[in-house]
């Protein structure tokens, strides 16, 4: 008997057996005939001229095979993508193994090819390699100062590109408005830490000439076209798989030098490689994320309502970015939830000596709500006015969607006063404001603070997405996604959509992703976009098969088309329930010689879904913190998080959602940060240095939701990857400033460490 109504029902994941038994394949665990293993020497310098590279010692130690510079393969592929087109690509990229020139710590210069992964990185050591050391721009502010040095030769400025969104009315406003407040903010660079570093392995095809390349990757189709382009290749001589994926959080979602540098040399000596990455290699070679400083100024009438906004964001690229796009990406979403009629954003995007800053979970979006929810908090301070208060008074109205914000963004639908009504009945928040007073009057103790964020996120990244449901002879059914999963659970999510759509037993339903070979062509797996453009994608392509099933049912039961209703798992002629089929004996017949002439052969339906815009999920986040006076510890007591994304297809995937971007947020507002020296050398380069959260520094969580669904895809779903990340992060930082503000202070940078917090509370601090 099929479980009907699958959907919205919290249903273990298929995906985890497999995984916690051991069973997992990831790319690390791949072993091939004749497979040798590379390893990658790197530049120890920021900025460097490479003066020559000696590999004859490394070449005769006893199991290297081969060592290969830049120099050797130079001419024999395009440079890396970049960010900015052709011109970008000729002037500021780089080749897979780099040449005359390094830019960043950890760019790779050399490969050593060896029986073992041990020896090859033994081998490292023989290579001598002489640099003529350069100055470094490793400092965000001092590289986009008058005089400084270069990334690039030719470059006039750091700052490479920039945007602008400007009302024609703001000077006005500004100048009018009876209230002002301004402060310069920090979002600090963050490390992508999957539990997976980033891995490689590359084979020759020996049926097509060309190469197959197994990848941790979260856009194996993507990375496939990159790869083809550098490679001069046609795509059809490529495929990419991406195994399981211990997690990408945005930091795969690229093509990196290592994946062209394996796929080049397994087609130049016709043999399987491997490289698996090391957690140091990880921190020195992949993309970071935020590294932003941002100047706000916000005015505001004497009821807290905003009148207007000015917003310059300095932004991070490091050296050869694959984005651009993150800066704006906070400039559409710098008003958050609020109405506010003028704007006045820029964006400054800079060139530095170190690691490029590319997607990091949330991707902008953290950033932008990040300051427009400090911001409300400081008008909040200034007016003495409840937080709560001073935005449920800035709110954008449920009437006013779908709304087109001074920036540019179009929000398709929210009620975000419901939602925050939700968040404060959920918290007891005027609870905690009595418990709050009380403590202040009685004097003494640990401080305590309490702080909101409301967030709005823009997701569902077009411009397609790819969904297959073939249904077995048997009635088993297998379902192709172009997205490419890495920890979302979307093998049980998609499956719970198939089972209700066309009456297939859940048990009997599997998910196949990741590989370019076996599936149509689909985008793949960030920015929240897998149910929402590829869970649409298969409901479409579920709708084709119910359809067709419903014809071939007809036939069976001998009534017209019209007549066949699909209901509770069977397809049976309306009014007589017990003349019905299952999915099974129509797929039976599917296959067999018994069809009328106009139906073809076979059960299944392939479609590609395109969202007309982006999808806005919302929410409203309450933390509350205790924070020791004599130590500036922080213990996050309770946190709450009501967050709408519209229809929740699977409750229990969601809520893990939400709990890993909570330890991802809550993160950055207390514990983690990337730190360069003023040589461009990483001085948190393991994770000896690097402060990653840890299971005991979090309450239990309380979850709770609204539902306000969205008419821009037909599951009526938001995106939910992200979110927590983007609310968290404020709603931390405004508790403990909420917690210190009996010692005047109005603003303090991210990580909040206790040295920081017990030295703002001395008087010595950066507000």
């Amino acid at each position: 008997m099929v479980l009907r109504s699958l959907v919205g029902a919290s249903i273990k994941r298929k995906e985890d057996p497999s995984l916690i038994t051991g069973a997992g394949r990831y790319v690390g665990d791949l072993k091939m005939p004749g497979m040798r293993h590379v390893a990658f020497a790197r530049s120890p310098y920021a900025h460097a001229k490479i003066l020559s590279i000696d590999t004859a010692a490394a070449a005769a130690r006893e199991g290297v095979v081969a060592v290969v510079t830049g120099e050797d393969l130079r001419g024999q592929y395009e440079p890396v993508p970049v960010a900015g087109g052709e011109q970008a690509v000729a002037n500021y990229s780089h080749l897979a193994l780099s040449v005359e020139r390094v830019r960043h710590v950890g760019e790779a210069v050399a490969a050593i090819i060896a029986v073992s992964a041990e020896i090859a990185e033994d081998a490292l050591d023989d290579v001598d390699i002489a640099w003529e050391e350069l100055p470094a721009a490793a400092d965000l502010l001092r590289a986009c100062s008058e005089g400084a040095q270069p990334v690039f030769e030719g470059l006039e400025s750091n700052i490479i590109d920039t945007g602008e969104k400007k009302s024609a009315d703001v000077d006005q406003v500004f100048a009018d408005a009876p209230h002002t407040v301004s402060q310069r903010m920090r979002s600090q660079r963050l490390a992508g830490v999957p539990m997976e570093v980033r891995a490689v392995a590359a084979a020759p095809d020996a049926a097509t000439g060309g190469i197959t390349l197994w990848s941790s990757t979260q856009i194996p189709h993507g990375l496939r076209a990159s790869l083809a382009t550098v490679l001069r290749l046609p795509e059809n001589m490529l495929r990419v798989i991406a195994p399981n994926v211990g997690g990408g959080f945005g930091v795969k979602n690229q093509l990196y030098p290592e994946e062209i540098a394996l796929a080049k040399l397994a087609q130049l000596l016709q043999m399987p490689l491997k490289w698996s990455g090391t957690r140091v290699e990880h921190f020195i070679s992949t993309t970071h994320g935020r590294s932003q400083v941002a100047d706000i100024a916000v005015a505001y009438d004497e009821r807290g309502k905003i009148l207007g906004l000015r917003l310059h964001v300095i932004g991070e690229l490091g050296a050869y970015p694959p984005f651009y796009d993150i800066a704006h990406l906070t400039g559409l979403m710098a008003t958050g939830n609020y109405d506010i009629p003028a704007v006045d954003f820029k964006a400054s995007n800079v060139f530095t000596n170190t690691i490029a800053v590319a997607a990091y979970r949330g991707a902008g979006r953290p950033e932008a709500i990040y300051y427009i929810e400090r911001a409300i908090d400081m008008i909040a301070a200034e007016l003495h006015i409840d937080p709560a208060e001073v935005r449920r008074r800035n709110y954008i109205q449920p009437q006013k969607f779908p709304y087109k914000t001074p920036t540019g963004s179009t929000y398709d639908t929210g009620e975000y006063e419901k939602n925050l009504d939700t968040a404060l009945q959920t918290a007891k928040y005027s609870a905690l404001r009595a418990e709050q007073a009380q403590r202040r009057a009685a004097g003494g103790g640990d401080l305590l603070g309490i702080g909101m964020a409301t967030y709005v996120e823009m997701c569902g990244f077009g411009p397609y997405e790819s969904g297959q449901v073939r249904v077995d002879p048997s009635g088993s059914v297998a379902v192709y996604t172009g997205a490419s999963p890495h920890g979302q659970g979307l093998q049980t999510t998609f499956a719970q959509m198939v089972a209700d759509e066309i009456g297939a037993e859940f048990e009997q339903i599997v998910v196949r992703h990741g590989d370019t070979g076996a599936q149509p062509v689909g985008v793949g797996t960030f920015g929240s976009r897998s149910l929402a453009i590829g869970g649409s994608a298969i409901l479409r392509a579920s709708g084709k098969v119910r359809e067709k099933a419903i014809r071939i049912a007809a036939h069976m039961l001998e009534a017209a088309p019209g007549d066949i209703e699909f209901a509770d798992g069977q397809y049976r002629v309306k009014g007589v329930p017990s003349r019905s089929l299952g999915l099974g004996e129509i797929a039976a017949r599917a296959y067999s010689d018994r069809l009328p002439d106009d139906i073809d052969t076979g059960l299944e339906g392939t479609d590609f879904f395109r969202p007309p815009n982006f999808i806005y999920p919302f929410g409203t986040h309450i933390a509350v913190v205790e924070i020791e006076r004599e130590t500036g510890c922080i213990r996050l007591r309770e946190y709450y998080s009501v967050d709408d994304c519209g229809p929740r297809i699977s409750p229990l995937l969601v809520a893990g959602q939400v709990h890993g971007g909570l330890a991802q947020g809550i993160g950055q507002a207390l514990l983690e940060e990337i730190v360069f020296d003023d040589a461009g050398q990483l001085l948190t380069g393991s994770l000896m240095d690097y402060a990653m959260p840890r299971a005991d520094d979090f309450p239990v969580f309380t979850l709770g939701e609204t539902v306000t669904p969205t008419a821009l895809n037909p599951l009526g779903a938001k995106g939910i990857g992200e979110a927590a990340t983007i609310g968290s992060t404020p709603a931390v930082v405004n508790a403990v400033l909420d917690a210190l503000a009996p010692f005047g202070l109005r603003h303090l940078d991210m990580p909040l460490s206790p040295r920081r917090v017990w030295e703002a509370m001395q008087g010595n601090h950066n507000g």
